[in-house]
């Protein structure tokens, strides 16, 4: 559905739109349109569920940006985190506005820019937490937050029908690791001017209390560093340069050097060490082909592959199959990182499979090796009462976590009916007046695979799953046509895949063959010639015939070639 809206009264009234990151983890997008202007708010991406076979990212359906192209003045990013800029190289083709974001983000983002070809037609504007912007009706001004990633900001928008906030990813850590806290001057005064609507950050919405400070984390890798008697191998998002920092930090405390293995590793530890976000001694660092030179209790590898993705370099550990290390007993392997929901099965078998290699593995589950970078409820709460929206929009989190976060504002006193629990591809309406849910647009996502975006849709993705769990059953045909006869000069040839094994199945694939035979015998008979209506019989016929033999239902693909 399409929103087009009053114009008339669209002109003093304000609209924001969901195309990403409420109800999912990842692929943020948020739009902001007052009259005839837009500005966006991050363009993340969101790695597959299970499910999408085959499917490398997902990325927010843009359609409605491109239908309103006109009017899009600018692009704002809040943190360099994947699933808040990793959607932008995908869509910059399609839409190349001005992009603002700080000296940490932005340095991520080029990286990628630069594997795209597009560095050199992308409009990037560095902005710091004292900056202030206008586009248009809108003035967009900034305050600090903390986050597992440094140089992390929300974002104040100033619009005629009133103030915007949007806090992104938080959390309220009075010990951070760089030394910068939350702007709560900023947050205090925007409160007292006033906020019609707060986007707000419910990730850990469940979670009682206080989120733990980053600080702790140092503590505890000190703890091990100091104990153990091997190499380490210590694993964590290769966007968490603050986890990083901690981890040479303990290094350079054990007396250890560090190698850095992964290619997002090594991109993001190169970037932020230019930047100046990383700090460390020189000699530090040394090459993974290096390693072999020093004694194991002097070396640290850092690594990535939190997640248990199947091709990291983790995982290749685990497996013996990486190319130029591998695990030794009494290796002492540090998982600081939790799994995404989803991914805990990957997690949990790498876990095994390192034990089973002889190393000492320590994880979240029984060690303090890692502390989020969201908020709990407590520091939601505090949120709130420091905006006190008129309105609040809960995102960033599962459809629980915005129930969770409604039900907390709710005891704070934001009248219900003035909390928005809205999935994908709403689109609100804001005003003095009052604020609404106005419309639906589509918000499901687009799949990139490989060089294709958009290419693969739910009948592609359909036709996977059957693929991985029935197989495929192809029955190919020669027909001799001439002289308007139509006969059969060669087959029917059946090819299985993923369905039965063929030597041990010959009884059932002849008797397959014969039905096809009669079908296409009854089909010469009436004189059918329609392609489509010859495999349609044949595949209806199949179906059929192997559900009652085998209880299963491969994907059948008739294959008819004409001389």
């Amino acid at each position: 559905m399409r929103y087009r809206g009053n114009e008339k009264s669209s002109q003093d009234r304000l609209l924001i739109v969901t195309l990403g990151g409420v109800g999912e983890i990842g692929k943020n997008m948020f739009v902001v349109q007052y009259g005839t202007d837009i500005i966006v708010l991050d363009a993340g991406l969101m790695f597959p569920e299970e499910e999408m076979l085959g499917v490398d990212l997902v990325i927010p359906d843009i359609t409605y940006l491109l239908e309103h192209k006109e009017k899009i003045r600018a692009i704002f990013l809040s943190h360099g985190h994947e699933d808040h800029i990793g959607g932008l190289p995908y869509i910059l083709p399609q839409i190349n506005v001005p992009i603002y974001g700080t000296k940490l983000t932005l340095g991520l983002l080029k990286i990628k820019l630069e594997e795209h070809g597009l560095l050199g037609t992308t409009d990037l504007h560095e902005i710091s937490s004292s900056d202030i912007i206008t586009k248009g009706p809108f003035t967009i001004s900034f305050f600090n937050t903390n986050h597992s990633i440094p140089d992390s900001v929300g974002m104040i928008i100033r619009t005629p029908a009133g103030n915007v906030v949007y806090t992104s990813d938080f959390k309220f850590d009075h010990t951070p690791v760089q030394g910068k806290i939350t702007d709560f001057n900023s947050l205090v005064e925007i409160g007292r001017e006033g906020v019609l609507v707060a986007i707000s950050d419910s990730t850990n919405a469940e979670r009682p209390g206080y989120t733990h400070s980053e600080m702790e984390v140092g503590e505890t890798l000190n703890e091990i560093f100091k104990t153990a008697t091997e190499r380490i191998i210590i694993v964590t998002f290769a966007s968490n340069v603050h986890r990083i920092q901690q981890i040479i930090n303990a290094a350079v405390f054990a007396g250890r050097k560090v190698a850095v293995d992964g290619r997002s590793m090594v991109n993001v530890v190169d970037i932020a060490h230019e930047l100046g976000y990383l700090q460390f001694p020189a000699g530090t660092i040394v090459e993974l082909d290096d390693v072999k030179y020093y004694a194991k209790e002097k070396i640290v590898i850092l690594t990535t592959g939190s997640q248990g993705e199947p091709l990291s370099a983790l995982a290749r550990l685990a497996n013996a199959n990486h190319r130029k290390l591998e695990i030794f007993p009494g290796d002492t392997v540090v998982i600081a990182a939790t799994p995404v929901p989803g991914n805990e099965k990957l997690v949990a078998r790498t876990i095994n499979n390192l034990f089973r290699r002889g190393a000492k593995v320590i994880y979240e589950a029984i060690s303090g090796v890692h502390v989020s970078g969201h908020g709990s409820q407590e520091e939601l709460k505090l949120m709130l009462n420091l905006l006190r929206p008129r309105y609040l929009i809960p995102a960033h989190g599962e459809y629980r976590h915005l129930i969770h976060h409604a039900e907390l504002a709710a005891k704070l006193g934001i009248e219900k009916e003035n909390i928005f629990v809205v999935e994908n591809g709403t689109v609100m309406e804001f005003s003095k007046e009052g604020g609404r849910i106005v419309s639906n647009i589509p918000a499901n996502g687009v799949y990139v695979d490989g060089l294709g975006v958009g290419d693969v849709g739910s009948v592609v993705l359909r036709d996977r799953q059957i693929l991985s769990k029935d197989g495929i059953f192809i029955v190919v045909i020669t027909i001799d046509s001439n002289n308007n006869e139509r006969r059969i000069v060669s087959g029917p040839d059946i090819v299985s895949r993923g369905f039965v094994y063929v030597k041990e199945s010959e009884e059932l694939l002849d008797e397959a063959r014969e039905n096809v035979i009669k079908v296409l015998d009854d089909l010469m008979l009436k004189k059918v010639s329609d392609w489509s209506t010859i495999k349609n019989c044949i595949k209806e016929a199949m179906n059929r015939f192997l559900w009652e033999k085998t209880g299963r239902k491969p994907m059948i693909l008739p294959v008819i070639m004409e001389i």
